[in-house]
C-alpha cells in the first residue's frame, strides 16, 4: 500500500491522496465547515461496512448467488457523556430468495472485514513531525 498524503485546501477541508484516488472530508456546517464532503468519520464508519459488505459480496459470487435486492446497514451506539463509540452493529438485509442455508455463513463471511479486524485488535499509534 502507498502512502497517504494529506492537504489542507481550506477552512475544515483536508484531502487525502493515495495511489490515483483523492479522498475529500470536510465537516458540517454546523460545525464550521461547508458540508462539501463526508465528515471523516462518516468515511470512517463507512469503511467498515463497505468493506464487511465486499466480503459478503465476495460470498455471494463464489457460490453464483445474486446480490439483487441485498443491502447492508451500519448503526453505531456512543456513550452519551463521553461521545465514545461502544458498539457497531451492521445488518443485512437479504432478499427473500437468498439461500436459508447461508445465512450464518455470510454473517461470518463479513465479519472477515479487514477494517473491523484492526479495530478489533488495533494497532499502536505513532504521531511524529518531520
Amino acid at each position: 500500500m502507498s502512502m497517504i498524503k494529506v492537504s489542507f485546501p481550506g477552512r475544515t477541508k483536508v484531502t487525502a491522496n493515495f495511489e490515483n484516488f483523492e479522498v475529500a472530508t470536510d465537516q458540517p456546517i454546523n460545525e464550521g465547515g461547508m458540508g462539501s464532503a463526508p465528515e471523516p468519520y462518516m468515511l470512517f464508519l463507512s469503511s467498515i461496512v463497505t468493506c464487511a459488505g465486499f466480503y459478503a459480496q465476495s460470498f455471494c459470487r463464489q457460490r453464483e448467488i445474486s446480490t439483487e435486492g441485498m443491502t447492508m446497514t451500519l448503526d453505531i451506539e456512543r456513550n452519551q457523556e463521553t461521545r465514545r463509540l461502544e458498539k457497531v452493529k451492521m445488518a443485512i438485509q437479504l432478499p427473500p430468495e437468498f439461500p436459508t442455508k447461508y445465512q450464518k455463513a455470510i454473517i461470518r463471511a463479513a465479519g472477515m472485514c479487514s477494517v473491523k479486524k484492526a479495530i478489533a485488535d488495533p494497532p499502536e499509534f505513532e504521531v511524529i513531525t518531520e
